[in-house]
């Protein structure tokens, strides 16, 4: 069922061919305020107005700078009230009946995309909007609770340790000692059984009420037609041909490691270390996070990505009472007001523990991709902030294309021969590269079949009847699912300890990560093609801006995708990836690493942002003098602590 409007294929097409460089930039100025443009530029000033106060309060108490939770709930609730006001939609309409072809064109694209947005969020029925409230309440008191929730493991001296979700996983992933592991692993385990007995139930009933209330099935099937714009049907059919493309590569892997390592080798806690855990720790040494932040602004700076003047927030560092996953938001989102530019004013977090072995380079994924999301965001260059901020009509697997991508270059051969250095300045040795890649390449298709499980588990409950809602139902079902999917009797990640299902704007959306990252392997398929490399390359930064940040949310997943590369949507490189073996996997690098030898590092570029990078509410650096003096602040920070 789709929910736009026929009438909406003309300025669709019309922004596709914007996107594609087939009309000239749309002109942010005319010769009269009249009507229509000046309820444009009154609707834009009072959406940036419910919308800074909401991500301001959210980022204050995801942070745990603030326990406002209230507040936060009030505003959350002012803004849905505002995205999903039936009174705007009728006023967009008729702004837009009345407009004749004289009027000013940008103003027409501007009121389009607000008409999409309401499209997307109003709620038709009495009964969806107190069913919405309910959501609301229910979900902020839900998050309170998980927040003060304190999860313990067991250290190799004997000693009870609070964890936070990235410090278990971290254990798990590379922990030397097995009861280390193991409690670290029973510690998300007793997460999902506090989650199951603390709300969720509840939370997925009230889900489904909502979705019927709109005229779905369930809460499944009204998300991905909300963030994808497609059927469940739709969604999976490409979900189930990866499933199969990638089914026999990750029971084969598993096997192997079954014969080489023994039956406790797929033990949850056991499994991800057994194959990772030792280039993991060798590794460690040349990826301290102490120099992450550099690496980012080097490396970002170096494919020439701008940041458009954007005013960023960076809190970097783990600690309790802090949301256990990193995220990217824009309290202000970018957009050309009256031809004025509005910089985008985004925050962004990782949860870096550096003294534990794996958090380095774990922390500086999370900055690569959240900076990513932030070059995003703060790069659309509309004329209203509809077009800029990551909620309905926004695609998410459009969104996390763009920071995926950025994020991939990370685990490149040559990326990390020029960036990845110990304390003494000695470049990580090709042996540990070649080590990584033998211990993950068989399991490649694991990792994207821990995406893909979320999505196959979430259909599965949502349908549930209400009567099979149960704490023991919903285990049952989520290590069903990690059997049939994974291939192993628990996951090293439980289904239940994933924060994203708690939320309601990330709940049944985790198949956007595994389509972004199918158009990662796009994109970077085309990229090589054309210019043979991408670490360091310069024709990339400005390439993302002009065909996928550009245009925002004015145009769909697909059409982005054409724009840069000249084809459509394709699962085929992803796949292929997952299916390559690990003698060529490791040849691909090699020849990487030596055409980087042949090539000159590009200078340093300035982000064109300002910069703070916090601990709460603790300002450890800012490139207010200079990138340099910030980077050098955030080293001594990281490092005397």
């Amino acid at each position: 069922m789709s929910r736009k409007a026929p009438a909406f294929k003309a300025f669709f097409f019309f922004i596709a061919m914007y996107a594609l460089g087939e009309v000239a930039e749309i002109p942010m100025t005319g010769t009269t305020m009249n009507a229509a443009k000046h309820y444009l530029n009154t609707l834009n000033a009072d959406y940036l107005a419910v919308h800074r106060r909401k991500e301001d309060l959210f980022w204050t108490t995801y942070m745990g700078t603030s326990d406002d939770h209230k507040g936060s709930a009030e505003a959350e609730s002012s803004w849905v009230a505002f995205i999903s006001n039936t009174d705007r939609l009728t006023e967009i309409r008729a702004q837009l009946d009345g407009m004749t072809e004289g009027d000013d064109a940008a103003t027409k694209v501007g009121l389009q995309g607000w008409l999409a947005l309401f499209e997307a969020n109003v709620l038709e029925t009495e009964a969806a909007k107190s069913l919405k409230a309910e959501l609301i309440k229910a979900e902020g008191e839900l998050f309170e609770a998980r927040q003060a929730y304190t999860m313990t493991y067991v250290d190799q001296m004997g000693e009870t340790q609070e964890g936070s979700s990235p410090v278990l996983s971290a254990n798990i992933g590379s922990n030397e000692n097995e009861s280390v592991r193991e409690s670290s692993h029973q510690a998300l385990l007793d997460l999902e059984q506090w989650v199951l007995n603390n709300g969720f139930i509840e939370l997925v009933k009230l889900r489904n009420q909502f979705a019927k209330a709109q005229g779905y099935r369930t809460f499944f099937d009204y998300s991905v037609q909300k963030t994808e714009q497609m059927s469940t049907e739709e969604l999976f059919v490409i979900l189930d041909d990866f499933e199969q493309r990638t089914r026999d590569g990750n029971l084969d892997s598993i096997q192997a490691l079954r014969e080489k390592h023994g039956e406790s080798a797929l033990k949850a806690h056991n499994f991800r270390f057994t194959w990772g855990g030792d280039s993991t720790r060798e590794l460690d040494p040349y990826v301290p996070f102490s120099k992450s932040l550099r690496q980012w602004v080097d490396s970002f700076s170096r494919l020439n990505i701008d940041y458009s003047e954007a005013v960023l927030t960076l809190d970097l560092l783990d600690r309790k009472g802090k949301y256990a996953n990193g995220f990217c938001h824009a309290p202000v989102p970018a957009f050309y007001d009256q031809s004025q530019w509005v910089p985008a004013v985004v925050n962004f977090t990782s949860l870096a523990k550096p003294s534990q072995v794996g958090s380095g380079y774990d922390g500086l994924g999370t900055l690569f991709h959240e900076g990513g999301h932030a070059a995003h965001f703060a790069n659309v260059k509309m004329n209203a902030p509809c077009f800029s901020q990551e909620f309905a009509p926004s695609s998410m697997a459009f969104a996390e294309t763009q920071s995926m991508f950025l994020d991939s270059l990370i685990t490149d051969g040559d990326w990390l021969k020029l960036y990845a250095k110990d304390k003494d300045g000695n470049v990580i040795p090709d042996s540990i590269i070649e080590k990584g890649i033998s211990e993950r390449q068989p399991f490649r298709s694991y990792g994207e079949r821990g995406i893909l499980v979320v999505p196959y588990f979430e259909r599965a409950l949502y349908e549930l009847e209400e009567d099979q809602l149960n704490a023991e139902s919903i285990t049952c079902l989520a290590r069903a699912m990690e059997l049939k999917i994974l291939g192993l009797k628990t996951a090293t990640r439980p289904l239940l300890s994933i924060p994203h299902l708690l939320s309601d704007e990330s709940a049944c959306s985790y198949q956007g990560y595994l389509m972004a990252n199918m158009a990662v392997y796009q994109t970077r398929a085309y990229f090589i093609e054309r210019f043979g490399y991408l670490t360091d390359n310069p024709e990339i930064g400005p390439l993302l801006s002009e065909h996928y940040w550009r245009p925002g949310n004015s145009i769909s997943h697909d059409a982005s995708i054409r724009a840069l590369t000249g084809e459509g949507f394709n699962a085929k490189f992803l796949a292929d990836e997952c299916n390559l073996s690990t003698t060529q996997a490791w040849e691909r690098e090699q020849r990487k690493i030596a055409q980087a030898k042949t090539r000159v590092v590009p200078a340093t570029q300035k982000l064109n942002a300002s910069i703070r990078v916090v601990d709460g509410d603790k300002v450890l650096a800012s490139n207010e003098v200079s990138n340099e003096t910030m980077c050098e602040e955030f080293e001594r920070y990281v490092e005397e602590t």
